[in-house]
């Protein structure tokens, strides 16, 4: 493995964010939906809808990451709202449109999925070779250096190796599901391998390079990935791509602890997540909450108070 020093190199953070709520972003959906009471469901909904996480992501980078140069934040026509107008705090942050990141591709757009916009995120102009993908419900709550994410000029994994559904007998019985594992077995299938190599929701450190020699080299693969305006079985998460790539060649780094606190659902009493919070994150750098949309008020207001604090 190389031996260079990548500490003082840039490092970019690269958000996707959507405002379901808009309304010029449910009229851009709804000519691609066949059923209209399925773009009402809470199931479909909490893929766009948000309540403003994005600005506790940016918050806890600019907090515990001040090494990051850029902030891109990729979005479809729309900017957050504490970003209008932008304050001097917010000087690294770039708004990056869907337009931008598929020139060439128009055609393709507009997208509704996360896949072909994660596809295409190595195509953000002046991006750092070495950049941190964060989905805009990860954040960190304590203090990270850059060899958190990258040593020795290489990405630094957090995960573990699984077998295949398809090799789990029990599973096989199931109907296939199509959620975060089976699109990363699809990307480990397209490299050939036995097994996948499993991450969790933690911030995703990339290579602009491994993106760009891939898919210079496998065009067809590319767009594939890309041309479904709504999720589709046959996609693979480009994080797996790169992850599984990263592994082939030899140049990354394996780390078993995570150091990640997770919630994606909000039914247990308010106590609990206190205790989590307060006496269980103190040895994590992050933190995961996906759907707060659907979380229940009095948990969501304090959950948000936490960040509030911890982040600023």
């Amino acid at each position: 493995m190389t031996k260079e020093n990548t500490t003082q190199k840039p490092i970019d953070a690269v958000i996707l964010w959507v405002d379901g709520e808009d309304e010029k972003h449910k009229a851009k959906i709804l000519p691609y939906i066949k059923d209209n009471k399925k773009a009402k469901t809470k199931k479909f909904r909490t893929r766009y809808d948000q309540v403003n996480e994005i600005k506790f992501t940016i918050d806890s980078i600019l907090k515990f990451a001040p090494y990051i140069r850029n902030i891109h934040v990729v979005t479809d026509e729309q900017t957050p709202g504490f970003l209008t107008p932008k304050k001097s705090k917010y000087n690294k942050v770039n708004i990056v449109d869907h337009s931008v990141v598929f020139a060439n591709y128009e055609t393709y757009l507009p997208v509704f999925n996360c896949r072909p916009i994660e596809t295409c995120i190595y195509r953000i102009p002046n991006l750092a070779e070495h950049f941190i993908y964060f989905n805009d419900d990860f954040f960190l709550i304590k203090e990270t250096k850059p060899d958190d994410f990258f040593k020795n000029g290489l990405p630094v994994l957090r995960g573990k190796w699984l077998k295949f559904d398809t090799d789990i007998l029990y599973k096989k019985l199931k109907k296939p599901r199509t959620g975060h594992k089976s699109i990363q077995q699809n990307a480990a299938r397209l490299l050939g391998f036995n097994s996948y190599y499993n991450f969790k929701h933690t911030p995703h450190p990339l290579r602009k390079s491994t993106f760009e020699k891939y898919f210079n080299e496998n065009k067809e693969v590319f767009i594939n990935n890309i041309k479904h305006r709504f999720r589709d079985n046959t996609q693979f998460t480009p994080q797996g791509l790169a992850n599984h790539l990263e592994i082939k060649n030899e140049t990354c780094y394996f780390k078993d602890d995570l150091q990640l606190m997770y919630f994606r659902s909000y039914k247990k009493p308010l106590f609990w997540y206190k205790y989590k919070l307060n006496r269980k994150s103190k040895n994590k750098l992050f933190l995961g909450m996906q759907s707060l949309d659907l979380c229940p008020p009095t948990i969501l207001e304090y959950l948000l108070n936490w960040l509030e604090k911890r982040v600023n």
